[in-house]
């Protein structure tokens, strides 16, 4: 976050000064002129009657995992200081300096959850196959026709979503030794 700041003039009705050049100035709702010298500024709210505030930029949210954001919402939102001591000491047990520091960022100037990486899992030795996840779809859904494990990867009638694994259901089914590749949300490669 930068350290400079920036100055507006905003009046009582809550509108911005809008400097315009050669015909003056103006009072908009949507937006205004912003300087870095305060001078300017408290010469403009003097000139056209307002008051000078700073504008503040908004800190970068820390992101964190879906176990740290459950621990940090439990900080944020304990009421009782006995609850929120246990919380704190829960949420920085164990942790490396650097984490520590991240997580009170994240407390302070808020956080996003990292969502896990997904992936499609090669067969080995079978150029074109991914494995599929066993589920009551696929075993009794006409969604993916009823396909075993191992599936074609042309084959539209099949789900996607039953091809894309995360960390720990690669983990779960033992395909640590697979080859994998990473997928984004809209589903390409």
């Amino acid at each position: 976050m930068s350290e400079e700041k920036l100055y507006a003039v905003k009046d009582d009705e809550g509108k911005y000064l809008l400097m315009v050049m050669d015909s003056g100035s103006c009072w908009e709702e949507d937006a205004g002129t912003a300087t870095k010298s305060r001078n300017l500024a408290l010469a403009w709210a003097k000139n056209n009657g307002g008051r000078v505030f700073t504008l503040v930029e908004e800190p970068v949210k820390v992101v964190v995992s879906p176990e740290e954001a459950k621990l940090v919402k439990n900080c944020l939102w304990t009421n009782l200081q006995d609850a929120f001591l246990n919380n704190i000491n829960l949420l920085f047990r164990g942790r490396r300096p650097e984490d520590i520091t991240r997580l009170k960022s994240a407390l302070t100037n808020g956080y996003t959850v990292a969502k896990d990486k997904k992936y499609n899992v090669k067969v080995p030795h079978a150029e074109g196959w991914h494995f599929q996840k066993y589920s009551s779809a696929s075993k009794l859904g006409v969604r993916n026709n009823w396909r075993p494990f191992p599936a074609k990867d042309i084959d539209s009638n099949m789900s996607k979503d039953l091809f894309i694994f995360t960390e720990s259901e690669i983990e779960h089914y033992g395909l640590q030794d697979c080859e994998k590749e990473e997928v984004t949300d809209d589903g390409i490669r």
